[in-house]
């Protein structure tokens, strides 16, 4: 990861995660510290770039002119604009958050503000940044008031979803936050109890590992160090799945 280790002790102290530091030999004696946790090793595999020639796929404008001309549940009342989608569309990881806020509403973007802000502090803390995965949400319209989304207006939005995951073809998706990881799901399982397995999304079986929402890290720093660990989760999973993938090939 470019910046090396000062950047990415930076990325995890955004995080929250508490970092071990070596005393230098030959240092001054001074007065013990408090114990500090040391921080898990960091895989260092990073995520492949793929080549932007493929963004030429002539699929993916039908799409997002569909979803963009959508009216099919209320939400398109509202709304400045709809949310498609960003990043990599041949990604290895795709992240897929619940709906858009008032933010993403107004720039046409997925997970910016405060908790775009942490999301890609994570991302980079798992060697992932936000240019390497491709970012989206269940629903493509902002629900008034930040609620959570209305079953009809996720049967409705859903398949959209469902066709860019076609498109992509990534090797696992991550889940933040509850009502995304329950409607990916079609379960009401709490997400403590979702957290630390690998499900399977859709008629392809893709890999789904679900962890907390940005949003509810700022609201609940604590959890962050729970956060890290799916983290880690993810980048061993990914590391199997290559493996595996290498494997089948030769």
């Amino acid at each position: 990861m470019s910046g090396g280790p000062l950047l990415r002790a930076q990325y995890l102290e955004s995080l929250g995660i508490d970092r071990y530091v070596r005393r230098q030999s030959g240092a001054p004696a001074a007065a013990a510290p408090a114990p500090v946790a040391p921080t898990p090793t960091i895989l260092t595999a990073p995520l492949a770039t793929a080549p932007s020639s493929g963004d030429s796929d002539p699929r993916w404008e039908p799409l997002a002119a569909e979803v963009r001309a959508c009216t099919k549940c209320g939400l398109h009342a509202g709304r400045t604009q709809t949310v498609f989608g960003v990043g990599n569309r041949h990604a290895e990881l795709l992240v897929v958050g619940e709906a858009p806020g008032a933010e993403e509403d107004r720039q046409g973007e997925p997970f910016v503000g405060r908790a775009g802000q942490l999301l890609n502090s994570m991302l980079r803390a798992m060697r992932a940044p936000r240019e390497t995965v491709y970012i989206a949400n269940v629903l493509k319209c902002r629900p008034p008031g930040n609620r959570d989304p209305a079953p009809e207006e996720v049967r409705c939005c859903l398949p959209y979803l469902q066709r860019q995951i076609e498109l992509i073809a990534p090797r696992l998706m991550l889940a933040v936050g509850r009502i995304a990881a329950q409607n990916l799901l079609a379960t009401d399982t709490p997400i403590g109890k979702l957290r630390g397995a690998v499900h399977r999304f859709g008629t392809q079986g893709t890999p789904l590992i679900v962890t907390y929402h940005p949003a509810y890290l700022l609201r609940s720093p604590g959890q962050k160090r729970q956060s890290w660990v799916d983290l880690r989760f993810v980048q061993r999973e990914l590391a199997q799945l290559r493996a595996s993938a290498r494997s089948a090939k030769g």
